[in-house]
């Protein structure tokens, strides 16, 4: 998913949240062999089970997309709306936010549910998903604002690759919707043009 993600977008917000996710993983593997906690006894799955892996990850994303959505993206104003459309409000970003959340969890009840962890387990991975992802949102968060984001933009290698940052104060919604809408509308005009 990151990959598609970044390779699309070239957004280095997505960038330092697949990088974040990535530093979950590595944590997740290390806790478990430090941990050594066997899965339960009807388990259907190898390997320890201290903390959760899916319960982890899953937190991880649903809370880094839930401080992003509520902190960090900052939508265009109304009054900058265009072809009828406007951003998502606070209201709807919370919605948004609760459903990822929502998701999260099922997804860690699932995983006692089938059996492959205790709930203990699951709840380890929960909080160690949301620790790391809101610790990763404070260290971005300071990377911002001391310049370093900027600097790494300038870079030979990250213009090359034709990195940007537009994805914090872009409309979701409306990223290259209107380049779409605009091309459509062209192609009308030429084709009334051509009858």
């Amino acid at each position: 998913m990151y990959v598609t993600l970044i390779w699309s977008t070239r957004e280095i917000e997505i960038v330092l949240l697949g990088a974040g996710q990535f530093a979950c993983e590595v944590l997740n593997f290390a806790l478990k062999r430090l941990i050594k906690e066997e899965r339960p006894p009807r388990m259907n799955g190898n390997g320890y089970g201290m903390p959760s892996s899916h319960a982890q990850f899953v937190t991880f994303f649903a809370v880094s997309m839930a401080l992003f959505l509520l902190f960090r993206h900052q939508p265009p104003a109304p009054e900058h709306k265009r072809n009828n459309h406007t951003p998502l409000t606070l209201p709807e970003r919370v919605f948004w936010s609760v459903v990822g959340l929502m998701g999260a969890l099922t997804v860690a009840w699932s995983r006692i549910y089938l059996n492959y962890h205790t709930g203990k387990q699951v709840l380890v991975g929960c909080t160690a998903g949301s620790v790391i992802a809101i610790t990763w949102f404070i260290a971005t968060g300071i990377l911002r604002r001391r310049g370093w984001i900027d600097w790494a933009l300038e870079t030979p290698i990250a213009r090359w690759l034709r990195v940007r940052d537009l994805v914090v104060e872009e409309d979701l919604c409306q990223a290259g919707w209107e380049k779409w809408d605009d091309r459509v509308a062209a192609s009308k005009v030429r084709d009334k043009k051509r009858k």
